[in-house]
């Protein structure tokens, strides 16, 4: 493959839950569907959002005071319009970990955690 030549291709992130009920019920009030599923083991589903794409395979819980956050790392959807969303995941008593904040950068942004601790923010698209 030479250097200009443009590959297709998508990111799928993966996240390893205890309880894969519990993180695809999350995610499906997020408004991601259950595109696929494996009974196991491991029981695994895909979810998307858009052309987001989360692979959700279930693992032996951890203990919260155990988890080791990945450093400088987070998980970034963005959207046409972030204040819409906001509205509607507060609609749906979805728990904000960060309220809508318009960022020095120029993007507006509000942050979300998942049932295990995975943080996503959901932004404005860069124009």
């Amino acid at each position: 493959m030479g250097q200009d030549e443009a590959v297709d291709a998508f990111l799928r992130v993966e996240i390893f839950p205890g309880d894969l009920d519990v993180t695809t019920a999350f995610y499906e009030r997020l408004g991601f569907q259950v595109t696929g599923h494996n009974v196991g083991p491991p029981r695994y589903a895909s979810i998307r959002m858009g052309t987001v794409r989360i692979g959700v395979c279930e693992a032996e819980p951890v203990d919260p005071a155990r988890r080791a956050h990945p450093v400088m790392t987070e998980m970034v959807i963005e959207v046409d319009d972030v204040s819409a969303l906001r509205d509607r995941f507060v609609d749906r008593g979805i728990i904000l970990t960060e309220n809508l904040q318009e960022r020095d950068w120029g993007l507006t942004d509000f942050r979300v955690t998942d049932p295990d601790g995975y943080y996503l923010r959901f932004t404005s698209r860069a124009s």
